[in-house]
């Protein structure tokens, strides 16, 4: 499913820049490109961070 039309970026895309790392839609936008122009696909680009990290235990800093 294509989450950014702006720059065509699909889910897989985004749950990969996710799985690498990107914990903000502000990593996800530098990472893939998604959120990072109109903004219309940053709520999903945050559900699709969110439930990365459902089921992840807490990290202590």
């Amino acid at each position: 499913m294509y989450v950014c039309l702006c720059h065509g970026v699909t889910s897989h895309v985004v749950e990969q820049a996710v799985a690498d790392g990107a914990r903000t839609s502000k990593e996800v936008a530098n990472a893939c490109g998604a959120g990072s122009d109109c903004g219309r696909c940053r709520g999903t680009v945050r559900a699709i961070i969110e439930t990365h990290f459902a089921g992840a235990p807490a990290t202590h800093r």
